[in-house]
């Protein structure tokens, strides 16, 4: 037999035994307090109509209905089945700019680690959705493959960083690239991409990749991280500490914008939509909301163990004691009252 709920064996192996001592002491406390009225056998023969014998009955049936009805909280399982989970969803590659502009300080603690925490959000948000990972910068790789799993697409994403690829620069063109083949190139739907970047984009054609992507099917949902403004970027040694910015051949501090221009553009090319991210992550619950109305496809099913249950029996049992402890009179029955007072009459 399994337990599917095991916390609530433990209560039970907590309380039975607490309420059992409740009631001996309330027992032995009734017939003190029959002692200090007067003589006890007196007293017994005063109250001669209730039947210790059936107090004690009412109270196990009580005892065995906590009992049964604990352990069918439990849930006893017993038995197996197989059965085919099947799922509907879409397919969601997710891009993250992994480029040294990402360490910019606009966003606290960084636009990277604000990235990754929206990434995160949006990981939380899937039912039934397969997802993959596109890591960024001046080149660009799949991360994570399409998955329902979604622990390791986390595990995949807790080792993104600034120094995941050697390679300098904000390729967005080439991100949009690489996250087409991530795709299942037979289907011309059910294809999301969520772009999270600063959208400082060097030479990689952004727009023309959004209308290959397009031409595929791909709606690109695009989230802007950073400000209009600029934030200079933070340069950092092995400790973590900062040792100063950025600087451009001239020697000044290179300020790093977002450009919220191309990434409006590149999800109006593909029926999408741009979203700036905030402090509460408003857009995520926006862009899953848009997910959520698209057409879904049926995914590859998967044969899981399910235990049969089997708390019904132990609630019937249950209710079955409660029922008998109710109708149960604490009092004597007509014979056992004849047979007392013959006794008496004879002694």
């Amino acid at each position: 037999m399994r337990i599917a709920q095991i916390d609530f064996l433990y209560v039970l192996l907590f309380l039975l035994p607490l309420l059992m001592i409740f009631y001996m002491l309330v027992f032995r406390m009734k017939r003190k307090a029959l002692k200090r009225f007067g003589n006890l056998s007196l007293m017994e023969k005063l109250t001669s109509s209730f039947s210790p014998r059936k107090q004690r009955w009412k109270v196990a049936l009580l005892l065995l209905a906590i009992f049964f009805l604990l352990f069918s909280l439990a849930r006893p399982q017993l038995g197996t089945k197989l059965t085919l989970m099947k799922r509907e969803g879409v397919d969601i590659v997710i891009a993250l700019d992994c480029s040294l502009s990402m360490m910019a300080q606009d966003f606290s603690p960084s636009r990277l680690k604000k990235a990754k925490q929206e990434v995160n959000g949006l990981i939380a948000r899937m039912r039934g959705d397969r997802v993959g990972l596109v890591a960024f910068a001046g080149a660009a790789f799949i991360q994570c493959p399409l998955t329902l799993d979604y622990s390791a697409t986390g595990m995949f994403l807790d080792i993104m960083d600034v120094d995941l690829i050697p390679q300098p620069g904000t390729a967005v063109g080439d991100a949009i690239r690489t996250s087409i083949k991530a795709f299942d190139q037979k289907t011309r739907k059910y294809k999301v991409l969520i772009l999270l970047t600063d959208g400082e984009d060097h030479d990689s054609d952004p727009l023309g990749a959004a209308e290959e992507a397009a031409a595929e099917g791909i709606k690109i949902y695009t989230i802007g991280i950073g400000s209009v403004q600029g934030e200079p970027i933070p340069i950092r040694n092995k400790k973590g500490a900062v040792t100063g910015y950025k600087k451009d051949k001239g020697g000044n501090v290179v300020m790093s914008k977002l450009d919220e221009t191309t990434l409006q553009k590149i999800a109006l090319t593909t029926g999408g939509k741009y979203y700036h991210a905030t402090s509460g992550e408003m857009e995520l619950d926006k862009i899953y909301d848009e997910i959520s109305k698209m057409e879904k496809k049926e995914l590859e099913g998967k044969l899981m163990t399910q235990y049969e249950d089997r708390y019904q029996v132990f609630l019937f049992l249950s209710i079955l004691c409660l029922t008998i402890e109710f109708l149960l009179s604490e009092r004597r029955s007509k014979k056992m009252m004849e047979k007392l007072k013959s006794d008496t009459r004879t002694k």
